[in-house]
């Protein structure tokens, strides 16, 4: 893995699909004790996602719900149920981690996202597992998400008719 991906690599966050947020929180908050970051709400031209960042210590993650059937969220966990929707690998350089995974024969759901200090690119999702991976550069935002970014990624996945 450390071929394709160059450098230092870890697990910047995990973001998983959730029915209902708010009993998901109860469990991560409550049960878990992890500590809740922020919560964002973002809309489509047709479709809205709700979601809340927990920090996990050295990770964070993401729990995300759709706001209807159309949402991007609704429609992965009506195709695969819910559960760990993307797993998102921090990099020193997106750009060319996409560039070597592209010569491998990997195909990419978004085109490079580029924001205030967040930069990133989500793979399309293998069909065996559900699974999508997203690669992520942090420079000015060490923690937490640039909201046009997120709305960006929304745009580009909605656009695609990705979920």
């Amino acid at each position: 893995m450390k071929t394709y991906l160059g450098g230092k690599t870890s697990i910047d966050h995990v973001a998983i699909a959730v029915v209902d947020l708010e009993q998901a929180l109860f469990l991560y908050e409550n049960v878990f004790g992890f500590e809740l970051i922020a919560r964002r709400h973002i809309d489509g031209a047709f479709s809205g996602m709700k979601s809340a960042e927990l920090s996990a210590g050295g990770f964070s993650i993401v729990l995300v719900q759709g706001t209807g059937p159309d949402s991007q969220v609704s429609r992965y966990i009506e195709q695969y149920g819910p559960g760990v929707q993307h797993i998102a690998i921090a990099v020193d350089d997106v750009q060319a981690v996409t560039d070597t995974l592209k010569a491998s024969g990997m195909h990419f759901a978004t085109s490079v996202i580029r924001g205030d200090g967040l930069i990133q690119v989500f793979t399309r999702r293998e069909a065996n597992s559900g699974m999508m991976f997203e690669f992520i550069q942090r420079k000015s935002h060490p923690d937490g998400f640039d909201p046009a970014n997120i709305q960006q990624l929304f745009n580009q996945l909605e656009a695609g008719n990705i979920f």
